[in-house]
């Protein structure tokens, strides 16, 4: 058994691989909590898509991507503040227009550049942690370094900004400060996580670590350490599975954190489908609705 679990340990690129696994995990699991708890899951998924043209705009300049995925997603969430303010239009509708066309203006950059390279840069849209660099660790590391600092320094100040926004304004906190501050944390999460899980993938490895944990406890210090577990053991449980079976890498970890909020949603103590079935109130009044329905029709 532990000759098994130590076989992968053996090649660099999978030491490298579960690294930024494991690293990826925590970070998104610490900045999808705040993501979760002030439902702007849509904004994860924006600003996910919206790194999409930075990446191919920096290969193109030869720099480096993850500057340029950041530049591409700071642009989108200031172009959907920009909408939100300056117009009637909502923030879902502000988000959903700006990604949709950073996302297209991506895929679009991406085919030039493949029909006139003959490269492949899928990965940019599915991940490719297998194929991750020395340079990629230590870029992932400083990025993580980054983000966890800031939560730990800013805490106190984000909780109550997450929770009461209002009331943070009211005694004089930086509220809008905090805001770009969170935006910038889930652009760098975001450009972190892009090798192991590409673009499209993304936001679940943000959100469903955080939503599990939110199922088994309450406070928000306790969703994050339990996310973080919940997603560095998805993260690696996901890396072996996609050894030993042939599996794409990135999938893989996403299927795994799925498959344990799945469990989580259907036996959580608290809220478990199985565990806590709820009141049958609501089935009741649905049958009501549709009793009455069918009676007007025959009428």
């Amino acid at each position: 058994m532990l000759e098994t679990l130590l076989e992968p340990l053996q090649y660099s690129f999978m030491q490298r691989s579960l690294i930024v696994a494991i690293v990826v995990g925590i970070i998104c699991a610490v900045v999808g909590s705040y993501l979760m708890v002030q439902r702007l899951a849509l904004l994860g998924d924006a600003i996910s898509h919206s790194v999409l043209p930075g990446l191919a705009i920096a290969y193109l300049m030869g720099a480096n991507i993850f500057v340029g995925a950041f530049v591409a997603g700071i642009i989108s969430t200031i172009f959907i503040n920009l909408i939100r303010t300056r117009s009637n239009i909502k923030e879902d509708t502000a988000m959903g227009i700006v990604f949709s066309a950073f996302f297209a203006l991506g895929i679009t950059l991406i085919t030039t550049i493949q029909k006139d390279t003959k490269i492949d840069l899928n990965h940019f849209l599915f991940g490719n942690i297998l194929g991750v660099t020395a340079a990629d660790v230590r870029d992932t590391l400083i990025i993580a370094f980054i983000v966890i600092s800031v939560v730990v320094l800013l805490y106190k100040e984000l909780l109550f900004y997450t929770f009461d926004k209002l009331g943070a304004q009211a005694v004089g906190l930086p509220v809008n400060l905090l805001d770009l501050g969170l935006m910038m944390l889930i652009g760098l999460t975001i450009v972190a996580s892009l090798k192991a899980v590409g673009v499209i993938l993304v936001l679940s490895l943000l959100i469903t670590p955080a939503a599990t944990a939110y199922l088994l406890v309450e406070r928000l210090h306790q969703v994050m350490f339990l996310g973080v577990a919940i997603a560095v053991t998805a993260s690696i449980a996901g890396m072996y599975l996609s050894y030993f079976y042939n599996l794409p890498s990135g999938p893989a970890i996403v299927l795994v954190t799925s498959g344990i909020f799945i469990l989580a949603f259907l036996f959580s103590p608290g809220q478990g489908v199985f565990t806590h079935p709820p009141s049958n109130s609501g089935q009741i009044a649905i049958l009501k609705e549709l009793k009455g329905l069918i009676l007007a029709n025959r009428r």
